[in-house]
């Protein structure tokens, strides 16, 4: 799963890397974790890419309590365009959370220790999401994402079973596209650049915690 993320590149180099005509208005954040506002890059009504702050935590659109949302922060890409809560989202409404890293969390005999992973050269890099708009009897309305995982890559494996679907470059006008149902292919493990992981400190436990000491290496990287 993909429980906690960080985004700490610079604007320009974010809207470099998502075709933004503009850098976005965004502060470095080391622990960014579900339920809280987070940025998506997705298509507007005029056919351009937009970012926008949406809540970690897909409700579906005919939930009738919206706290089903806390357990919705991943949809497995194996079960994606089946399951009742993302089949109208990955069909229609696919998106782009941008992040500088993500964290998973290693099973070790005594402990659980957290490893930060990103690419290898520090870029920015998306994973595939989903969002939905939730509108409540009396016209509350709640917009929503989740982020997208598959299987860990092989170099992965070792850390954790699952990772979030990185999207490369080259497909994210593919996977914005929703009048293209052919993207099941870009739901796959990671197989581009060299990502790099290494352990971090176990502040990073804490949602309270979001500074820059967070995704300091505490050892030689893992890969």
């Amino acid at each position: 799963m993909c429980g906690r993320y960080e985004l700490s590149s610079h604007p320009t180099a974010i809207a470099l890397a998502f075709g933004l005509a503009h850098p976005p208005d965004l502060r470095p954040r080391y622990n960014i974790a579900p339920t809280q506002q987070v940025p998506v890059v997705r298509i507007d009504s005029a056919g351009r890419r937009e970012l926008v702050q949406l809540r970690w935590g897909l409700i579906p659109r005919w939930a009738k309590d919206p706290s089903i949302g806390s357990r919705m922060i991943n949809a497995r890409a194996e079960t994606v365009a089946d399951k009742a809560a993302f089949r109208i989202p990955y069909a229609r409404h696919r998106c782009l959370l941008p992040a500088s890293g993500f964290y998973e969390w290693q099973a070790l005999p005594a402990r659980k220790q957290p490893v930060h992973i990103g690419m290898a050269d520090g870029r920015p890099f998306a994973m595939a999401g989903l969002y939905e708009r939730w509108r409540s009897p009396d016209d509350q309305v709640i917009d929503t994402c989740t982020i997208v995982t598959t299987r860990a890559s092989d170099a992965l494996r070792a850390i954790h079973e699952r990772m979030p679907v990185i999207i490369a470059e080259a497909g994210h006008a593919r996977w914005l596209d929703v009048a293209n149902p052919d993207v099941a292919d870009l739901l796959e493990p990671w197989s581009g650049e060299p990502l790099l992981a290494y352990p971090v400190s176990t502040r990073v436990n804490a949602v309270a915690n979001d500074d820059p000491t967070l995704r300091e290496p505490l050892q030689p990287p893992l890969l």
